[in-house]
């Protein structure tokens, strides 16, 4: 009974959101987008298409969404957003950063990435235009894989932090108390595959369709790249992601090494009460500025 009313809820949201979608206007960038599609379609093959195809898409994406982080270090403006303040990003670092970046994409992510034409063979995924799911459901299938990876990498990633073995793998990614955007996948390799593996499991579940691999790639790089980007910007447009946890939740792990282990969510720190620091340290600094208000007064 109870899986019956699941569906009935779950086909009436569906029927609902269609009949919200025929009332909207066409969006003018379909066509074009149709067009390069078929074009890329025509002109390459399906492993080039999955290989090569992803390997840009995450690149493009993982180097352009640092691109705002990386420019507010530049505007004086922006300082008052960053969140330790104390602490500011460094050429060494970033030069650092960025070398361990491009041996981590290239030579350990990209042999992971030539698999994804015989993983679409193997479960018939398709390429075509017509097959494509509606935005709505790219969406929710995106919101599906982050639920999972969020689950996958509160566990992995707090036993990463055991004592036995967090000098041994973890220990590099946490080299940067005051992280930076482009820092998000700055791993040891070891990590890169451990927690990385949760990326894949969603698109086992979800995947019908080759464009929500590279949906999936740049909504999980925008989370990660944001939480690391060291600045609690508002109107911040993920802010609207129920439970999102942001850059100042995730900062304060940089800064305090235990608690906030999730990586897009806060409902499993919440759940086992390993928020319960970063509470505390919210809740104090609420009372400094209200001391800093009444001075001021």
């Amino acid at each position: 009974m109870a899986m019956n009313d699941s569906v009935n809820i779950l086909n009436s949201a569906y029927l609902a959101v269609e009949y919200i979608d025929s009332f909207l206007p066409d969006n003018p960038l379909q066509q074009p987008f149709k067009n390069a599609w078929n074009y890329m379609l025509d002109n390459y093959t399906k492993f080039q298409i999955a290989t090569w195809g992803s390997l840009l898409v995450h690149e493009a994406s993982y180097f352009l969404l640092c691109v705002p982080g990386f420019v507010f270090q530049f505007i004086p403006y922006m300082q008052k957003y960053k969140i330790q303040q104390d602490k500011p990003e460094t050429w060494e670092k970033q030069w650092k950063c960025f070398k361990t970046l491009l041996f981590n994409h290239f030579f350990i992510q990209l042999p992971l990435i030539c698999g994804t034409y015989y993983f679409t063979e193997y479960f018939n995924i398709p390429y075509e235009w017509e097959e494509m799911p509606r935005w709505y459901l790219l969406l929710a299938q995106c919101f599906g894989c982050a639920v999972i990876e969020d689950a996958w990498h509160y566990f992995l990633h707090r036993l990463l932090h055991h004592k036995r073995i967090y000098k041994y793998i973890h220990k590099v990614h946490h080299e940067f108390v005051a992280p930076f955007g482009m820092q998000a996948e700055y791993a040891h390799p070891l990590e890169t595959l451990i927690l990385g593996a949760g990326f894949f499991i969603g698109i086992v579940v979800f995947c019908n369709h080759v464009v929500l691999l590279w949906a999936w790639v740049i909504c999980r790089l925008m989370e990660t790249i944001d939480v690391h980007s060291g600045y609690d910007v508002p109107l911040n447009p993920l802010h609207l992601v129920p439970f999102y946890a942001g850059a100042r939740f995730h900062d304060f792990h940089h800064m305090n090494f235990i608690g906030n282990y999730a990586s897009t969510f806060t409902w499993w720190d919440r759940i086992f009460g390993t928020d319960s620091q970063f509470i505390a340290y919210r809740e104090k600094e609420k009372k400094q500025q209200l001391l800093k208000k009444k001075k001021a007064n």
